[in-house]
């Protein structure tokens, strides 16, 4: 009885001294700020463009991931079409709607399909590899505004079939597993 009570006293005092709250603390890493004013200077840099997708910040995260943040914007086109489709095959996209509404098509297939060429910026800074085309078919289509969160995930394809207000403007945060988005881009 006495070793038992041993035994189970020791196991119990060598798991006090493993358990994490005596553990050192390491830094794990260093939380990064994106400004309203910064959001708002992206989209006024560009206001004028129909479409405009404006890469913020791309930072590394403690050596395993990297995450962009950036803008973008799309104008109503009256009378044309919105753009074509496109699918990133190693980016997750998540969407966060600042202002306008849209329909976002997910899913499906991009008609006409092709790829990017690796050195157009759409591939070497906001997305990586990625493939564009004509409008996305057989999709998912939903309704967007101000507030709405669309995630994203590679290989799916997405178009917006339409704006219904003067623009769409969304914060897009891309998640980068496989580190293709230069690390340390937009930072001061």
């Amino acid at each position: 009885m006495r070793k038992v009570m041993f035994t189970g006293i020791a196991l119990l005092f060598a798991l006090l001294l493993a358990s994490p709250a005596r553990a050192q603390h390491t830094p794990r890493g260093k939380a990064v700020d994106v400004s309203k004013a910064e959001i708002e200077a992206t989209v006024q840099k560009t206001a004028s463009a129909p479409v405009s997708d404006q890469q913020i910040r791309v930072l590394n995260i403690n050596g395993d991931y990297n995450v962009g943040v950036g803008v973008v914007h799309r104008a109503k086109t009256a009378g044309r079409d919105v753009g074509g489709g496109v699918e990133h095959s190693q980016i997750t996209e998540v969407y966060h709607v600042i202002s306008g509404n849209g329909t976002l098509v997910t899913g499906g297939t991009i008609q006409n399909a092709k790829e990017i060429p690796a050195d157009n910026q759409v591939v070497t800074v906001l997305n990586g590899p990625s493939t564009n085309g004509g409008p996305v078919m057989n999709g998912v289509s939903r309704k967007l505004a101000p507030g709405d969160v669309v995630i994203i995930p590679p290989n799916t394809p997405h178009w917006f079939s339409e704006i219904t207000t003067d623009q769409i403007v969304y914060l897009v945060v891309r998640v980068d597993p496989k580190k293709v988005l230069p690390a340390g881009y937009g930072l001061k």
